[in-house]
């Protein structure tokens, strides 16, 4: 595998954190207005893109395969969670 493969399947492994990422953060920002508008755009991207791909590498380790509807599931959780804990939602 040359290296330009190699970056293909690496960009294609991450797209769906990135993807999760953004329209989370972009739906808080719809949805939660208040509580968004303090923390920007850049920054909760970035932590939600972190902890999806460490997710992503938790189901392909656990599961033996990237791409399992588990993983999927696990990703969204876990961002939504991340999102939550940013946004400190719990206070209202």
């Amino acid at each position: 595998m040359d290296l330009l493969l190699a970056l293909n399947h690496l960009l294609n492994f991450t797209a769906p954190a990135l993807a999760v990422a953004v329209l989370l953060v972009a739906c808080s920002h719809v949805f939660m207005r208040k509580l968004a508008r303090a923390h920007g755009w850049i920054a909760p991207i970035a932590i939600n893109f972190v902890v999806g791909c460490c997710v992503l590498v938790a189901g392909l380790v656990l599961l033996g395969r990237d791409g399992r509807m588990a993983t999927y599931a696990g990703l969204v959780a876990a961002c939504a969670t991340s999102q939550w804990l940013l946004l400190r939602a719990w206070r209202g």
